[in-house]
């Protein structure tokens, strides 16, 4: 689904500046420099509008987040979100705009100790799966920025999506720490944040699958 034009969308991103990431280099340099205190940094792959970074900003000031999100018009309601909750967290959370092959043009190898992908788009259509975010191509990237005992957590609606994403886990050598089909009723819910799209699936009574892996 195309995402609807936000009015004035330019000028609401560049008054987000304070919480926007926009130069490549400085930040593959030293990922660290936007915050004021050095910590374990993490990253959100596709945050949408903002919540779910927002809210573990919030509940883990020992983290520095970074959050992408390759449409523009949805990066503006997170960055303005963002604003909005900044009397209520530590600075600890940026935003770039950009798409997940950029990555590695972002940041050097080995920077993060956890990375979020939450309700990635399925990509259902025939021929369409080497754009599913879980294709064994980017988890190639994902795994070249992971620390040494980095995770990379991922949480779907979709069990198409999960089933094919186990099958790439094991293709690109990455070992399955914690699984299960029905997140909200396994012991792996506790300190769980939910998603908008979360919140609304869960809602219906639909599963959320949920996964946590690192390289073998």
């Amino acid at each position: 689904m195309r995402a609807r034009k936000r009015k004035h969308g330019e000028e609401r991103l560049a008054a987000a500046g304070a919480v926007l990431c926009q130069n490549k280099e400085a930040v593959f340099a030293d990922a660290q420099a936007p915050f004021g205190e050095k910590r374990p940094l993490h990253l959100e792959i596709g945050c949408g509008k903002g919540k779910f970074s927002c809210e573990m900003s919030a509940l883990h000031p020992d983290v520095n987040f970074y959050a992408m999100e390759k449409v523009s018009d949805v990066m503006v309601i997170a960055a303005e979100r963002a604003l909005q909750t900044a009397e209520d967290r530590p600075d600890n959370l940026r935003f770039i705009v950009g798409d997940a092959k950029e990555l590695t043009e972002w940041f050097a190898p080995h920077t993060f100790s956890c990375i979020y992908l939450n309700f990635s788009d399925p990509w259902p259509k025939k021929g369409y799966y080497k754009r599913r975010l879980t294709y064994r191509a980017f988890l190639e990237i994902y795994k070249t920025l992971l620390a040494d005992d980095g995770v990379l957590r991922l949480k779907t609606d979709n069990v198409g999506l999960f089933d094919f994403s186990l099958e790439e886990f094991e293709a690109a050598g990455m070992q399955v720490l914690r699984m299960s089909r029905d997140l909200h009723n396994s012991p792996y819910n506790e300190g769980n944040v939910m998603t908008e799209y979360e919140t609304n699936f869960s809602s219906q009574g639909i599963p959320i699958c949920f996964a946590e892996v690192k390289v073998k």
